[in-house]
């Protein structure tokens, strides 16, 4: 294995600069995520679940809008690599208008039907009512959401990344000082439980558009144009680039249904299980801030390079931080095998759901490592390469055809506890990794998209 990329001192410069900023928001996301957990864990296992549940129409929402706008990224990053900004801009207005079409569908879910959806996941009728006050909240910030979102994206692909990083960890500090006032009815704010954590989450939500705006208007940025002028594409162009696109989105639609799916059949094993799988999703995800930061790092140096014409300098990059992923993997597992009792400690857990997260953590300390491969091919190197429709096909594939059946096998025929439920899921990870992987080597996953007749002619 060649290693010596590591004493390239101006690719680690370059991948850094994208990565740490990423990873320092992911970082505060996390951590900031996981106290809210905690603050809310107070009020005992079924609050813990509702806002679990409550939470899993906000992840399809938000992996279905990362799918969008990372779909469209991957034009925004080669014209970047092109030097050329009109594209950009209109890439990002078709953007704004689909993202908000799907947020309000989202919006109507969650305020007027909450109870529907919440019953798809649990028959528990507390963590129901719970769950359904919560979403009636704060699926008013759902909008908010998609159009910073669609901002983001596209900042991260011209290399913009501080003023994301301020405006959405300012907006997450600010969401867990009024969510805890609210929840626990500090500094003379009503205590409103659940509710108030709802509360502090819409208001950070809304403040992090707001502040994002104001960055990207004041600091002169390539966006800063009339908002009108993102909206001139015409239908050519946006055929040319939803073709790309929408196998991202359907990639994370139905990934996020899968994974939804799995936390139904946790919450189905009880209560005190998908209790479990959130406490033990919070410190999965807070173990994956660096690979969040390096993924997004990999891909929009390959979309660069891409557009530049650099396809051996993209499967190169690739390489390299697959090999640095796989090793930190190793590292964070490793200090989370060593931290289950800490973790253990922090919830007011039944003796049931502590066992449960203690062998939670010890599968995914085992995996993460399997799982960051996956994640640095597929984003690094499918997604930024453009090859969305192999993604696509291999997503589904392994999350429907491996990873849920064995799901619902495991809990359903063999009655397994929610941890052995979960290790089978692993096996739609394992199958992926070699799918991924000899997809990478083949170099078929590098298309250029933008070094081509435009069909707006821009």
């Amino acid at each position: 294995m060649n290693l010596s990329f590591l004493k390239d001192r101006s690719f680690l410069r370059e991948l850094l600069l994208i990565a740490i900023p990423i990873s320092f928001q992911q970082l505060i996301n996390a951590s900031l995520n996981m106290i809210d957990v905690i603050m809310v864990g107070q009020l005992g296992e079924t609050s813990i679940a509702a806002l679990g549940l409550s939470n899993q129409i906000f992840f399809v929402l938000i992996l279905i809008l990362f799918g969008l706008s990372s779909g469209m990224a991957i034009f925004t990053a080669q014209y970047w690599g092109k030097h050329e900004i009109e594209p950009i801009r209109k890439v990002l207005g078709m953007s704004l208008v689909a993202a908000i079409f799907i947020a309000l569908f989202f919006t109507l879910v969650a305020v007027l039907i909450p109870e529907t959806v919440l019953g798809f996941y649990t028959k528990d009728a507390e963590v129901i009512k719970l769950g359904s006050s919560y979403l009636r909240i704060v699926g008013f910030s759902y909008i908010p959401v998609a159009i910073a979102t669609a901002y983001i994206a596209v900042l991260r692909s011209i290399q913009l990344i501080r003023m994301t990083v301020v405006a959405t960890v300012s907006a997450l500090i600010f969401k867990t000082i009024l969510g805890y006032g609210l929840i626990f009815g500090i500094g003379g704010l009503p205590a409103l439980g659940v509710r108030g954590a709802a509360f502090g989450t819409a208001a950070g939500w809304a403040l992090e558009l707001i502040l994002l705006l104001a960055l990207i208007y004041t600091q002169k940025t390539p966006l800063a144009a009339n908002p009108l002028t993102f909206f001139s594409f015409d239908m050519p162009f946006f055929l040319h680039v939803i073709k790309t696109a929408l196998p991202a989105v359907a990639n994370e639609l139905f990934w996020s249904l899968g994974i939804t799916t799995y936390n139904a059949i946790y919450a189905h094993i009880g209560t005190d299980s998908i209790a479990a799988i959130n406490v033990n999703a919070t410190i999965e995800e807070l173990g994956f801030v660096v690979f969040i930061g390096l993924g997004n790092a990999c891909a929009v140096l390959v979309g660069n390079r891409i557009g530049a014409g650099k396809k051996e300098e993209a499967y190169e990059i690739v390489r390299r931080v697959v090999i640095m992923g796989v090793a930190f993997a190793l590292g964070v597992g490793f200090v989370i095998f060593l931290l289950r009792e800490v973790v253990v400690g922090l919830y007011d857990l039944s003796p049931s759901g502590e066992n449960n997260v203690r062998w939670l953590l010890l599968v995914m300390a085992s995996t993460l490592w399997i799982r960051m491969f996956n994640f640095s091919i597929f984003l690094g190197a499918l997604r930024a390469g453009g090859d969305t429709r192999f993604a696509l096909i291999m997503e589904i594939s392994s999350i429907w055809l491996i990873g849920v059946p064995a799901a619902y096998f495991g809990a359903f025929v063999l009655h397994l506890p929610v941890y052995l439920v979960y290790l089978m899921v692993m096996l739609e990870e394992i199958a992926k990794a070699f799918v991924s992987g000899w997809r990478f080597l083949s170099k078929k996953w590098i298309h250029d998209l933008v070094n081509t007749p435009d069909p707006e002619n821009v």
